[in-house]
């Protein structure tokens, strides 16, 4: 299937997740995360959860990273450029909405994409391939670019992997694991 045909099937599919199930398959994917040899790293990027959309609660991810005193590093959107700057998540990070219903840091310490050591990546659907259908903006794709090549990209997805993603262009970024509330993938 296309990026786009998988893009409105997954979006259909989470929005018929209650929010206890959403609770739930999210917590299965923290402890699967806890089993990946991930954690001698130091700085790890996260991404504030979208309930609107019913994106996996990150919650649960966000608190392993501060008990095991990881530096946690949040983004903020610009639509503009398609974009993200990223910021140190500390106690004193104001977090607000912005017009998607992204939450967003109002303030905050910059952290270059170099810096990063494993990124947790949002999408809707991927493949056995390491593929991934996010929303669509390639917000992450120009992320990822900018990170260095040893960097770890986890995708979160709460279904498993399609067989194969049609339309895969270039400029993809493809995944190094996926973590689903079952099952671990490598690529």
């Amino acid at each position: 299937m296309t990026k786009s045909e998988l893009r409105k099937i997954y979006k259909q599919k989470r929005q018929a997740l209650s929010l206890e199930t959403i609770d739930d398959l999210s917590l299965q994917i923290a402890n699967n995360l806890l089993e990946m040899p991930i954690w001698e790293r130091l700085y790890y990027h996260i991404f504030l959860s979208i309930t609107e959309q019913k994106e996996i609660n990150t919650d649960y991810i966000i608190s392993i990273l501060s008990g095991k005193d990881k530096h946690t590093i949040i983004s903020k959107s610009d639509f503009q450029t398609t974009e993200l700057s990223h910021y140190l998540l500390t106690d004193a990070t104001i977090i607000k909405k912005n017009a998607y219903n992204i939450p967003e840091p109002v303030n905050g310490i910059p952290i270059a994409s170099r810096v990063i050591d494993v990124v947790f990546i949002p999408l809707l659907a991927f493949d056995k391939q390491g593929h991934r259908v996010g929303y669509g903006k390639g917000f992450y794709d120009g992320f990822l670019k900018d990170c260095k090549p040893e960097t770890i990209k986890i995708g979160l997805s709460f279904f498993e992997a399609e067989n194969q993603i049609e339309g895969i262009f270039k400029n993809d970024v493809p995944l190094d694991f996926c973590v689903t509330p079952t099952k671990t993938y490598q690529f």
